[in-house]
């Protein structure tokens, strides 16, 4: 697929909005000004990502969960995660993209939390250790 400029600014939107958002968020803020030190890069990177996503650009081949496993972060992140990208994708993103973008961070959060916290501790709550 060859989006046209509007696509991707929507998506580099969306990016920006989903940072903006998060760095705001008690959970989130913290672990994004740890990890991110260089930020038009990782926008971009991210941006490439989500521009794979939605309109199939294939400009990013990375493993996206590989930086994500380094991260000190707790279980309850990912439902910050989700919310955050949610509202962010839903503002710039026309309807159709919104919907394919969500479906995949929704299995993204899913299947991220999982290999990350693959166990439950004592109290049945999800942890990295046995």
């Amino acid at each position: 697929m060859n989006p046209g400029s509007d696509d991707e600014a929507a998506i580099e939107r969306m990016v920006r909005l989903f940072y903006q958002r998060g760095l705001a968020d008690p959970v989130l803020g913290p672990i994004f000004r740890s990890a991110i030190h260089d930020w038009e890069p990782h926008i971009a990177r991210v941006a490439d990502f989500w521009s794979g996503v939605v309109h199939g650009t294939g400009r990013y081949s990375a493993n996206a969960y590989a930086p994500h496993a380094k991260l000190d972060f707790p279980p309850e992140a990912f439902g910050h995660w989700l919310a955050v990208f949610e509202s962010a994708a839903a503002e710039p993103l026309n309807p159709e993209h919104a919907a394919r973008a969500l479906h995949v961070a929704r299995h993204m959060a899913q299947s991220f939390r999982m290999g990350l916290f693959p166990f439950q501790d004592a109290k049945g709550r999800p942890s990295r250790k046995p």
